[in-house]
């Protein structure tokens, strides 16, 4: 990802945690519940950047009430502790989906509903994503998922 775009500089910085995924993801693509791409964006690589900006933007959104850069969608390895029956504790770590809101002006969704910006959203399997008032909607599936 370059650090200039058409329209200035990047507005995120990848994390120190970012991690290409060990899990298989797809990004299909719809609007008004019919696919738009033929095949769905196969997500192998840390992070995908949304937006308007074709210059930098991984995954174009075409829609005029999205931002230049909307969002990103990255992959970051978190610790996960867990507590067995006996109380022994254990910490694991796994690469798991996230999405930031880069300060968009019309925001940006997780299954309808509007995320804070600037924070980071752990995605779960199927989730949708929508940007702005568009239409298209961006739904998250692991490869082995079955729908």
């Amino acid at each position: 990802v370059s650090t200039q775009s058409t329209w200035g500089l990047l507005k995120w910085n990848e994390p120190p945690d970012i991690k290409k995924p060990s899990d298989r993801w797809r990004l299909y693509v719809f609007k008004e519940g019919t696919p738009v791409e033929k095949e769905p964006y196969l997500l192998r690589n840390a992070a995908y950047m949304f937006g308007r900006d074709r210059g930098v933007c991984d995954i174009p959104t075409i829609h005029l009430t999205c931002s230049m850069q909307q969002a990103v969608v990255c992959f970051r390895l978190v610790q996960l502790r867990r507590t067995d029956e006996n109380g022994l504790a254990t910490v694991t770590r796994k690469v798991k989906p996230y999405v930031i809101d880069l300060e968009s002006t019309n925001g940006t969704f997780i299954n309808n509903v509007r995320i804070e910006a600037s924070r980071y959203v752990e995605l779960q399997n199927k989730d949708c994503l929508r940007f702005g008032t568009s239409t298209r909607e961006y739904l998250l599936l692991r490869e082995d998922t079955s729908c």
